[in-house]
């Protein structure tokens, strides 16, 4: 039996990883959320929530920590929450597809530096552990050579081959190595947060 490989993330280092650029299709996609004074000095928070419903929208729990918009549920594992946010109707619910290891993906959110819509593509590479304060290591997340850049957690990771929902941008790091041999396996990539660790929990969230 082929021995299953262990990995760990290491710290979400620098601003951002890959390319990426400015998209007005991320504008249709995703929203922005401001805490604080955005200036080009950096001050104050950004982050990005995709729209659920007309009532609830989708992002990162640390977005949703640090925004002004009222928590409706917590996931118990992973970095997510559900928030009340006014949305148009039009294109919703999105609808979500698990995605596989080697799918093309696309990922939609806001930049952090310019306060403006990017987006970025690549491939599923590895499931891998992230363990922090907002992510649980039995939430595994994905690991996808497609650029990131600080304010574009919370927004939406979506299949190139069908344009379905296929998780939430968590966040970024610049290795990943095997827990055993400590060797660096990928260098550079996004994560984010599968549908297929908040199916459940997310039907029950917008639900209830």
């Amino acid at each position: 039996m082929q021995r299953l490989i262990a990995l760990m993330v290491f710290g979400l280092t620098g601003c951002s990883v890959g390319h990426y650029e400015y998209s007005k299709e991320a504008a249709k996609r995703v929203d922005m959320t401001i805490t604080g004074i955005p200036t080009v000095l950096g001050l104050g928070t950004l982050g990005t929530t995709i729209p659920l419903t007309a009532d609830y929208s989708l992002t990162a729990a640390h977005v949703a920590k640090f925004s002004l918009y009222r928590v409706k549920a917590w996931h118990p594992e992973c970095d997510l929450a559900v928030v009340y946010h006014k949305n148009s109707e039009a294109n919703l619910p999105p609808i979500f597809r698990n995605s596989h290891i080697g799918d093309r993906v696309n990922l939609y959110g806001y930049s952090f530096i310019s306060a403006l819509p990017v987006s970025s593509s690549g491939q599923n590479l590895i499931n891998t552990t992230l363990a922090n304060t907002w992510n649980k290591a039995a939430c595994v997340v994905v690991a996808a050579n497609a650029g990131v850049v600080k304010g574009m957690s919370g927004g939406a990771v979506y299949n190139a081959s069908d344009d379905t929902l296929a998780g939430v941008i968590v966040g970024y790091s610049d290795r990943i190595n095997d827990n055993q041999s400590g060797k660096t396996l990928y260098k550079n990539v996004a994560l984010y947060v599968p549908y297929a660790r908040f199916e459940t929990w997310l039907k029950q969230a917008v639900k209830s």
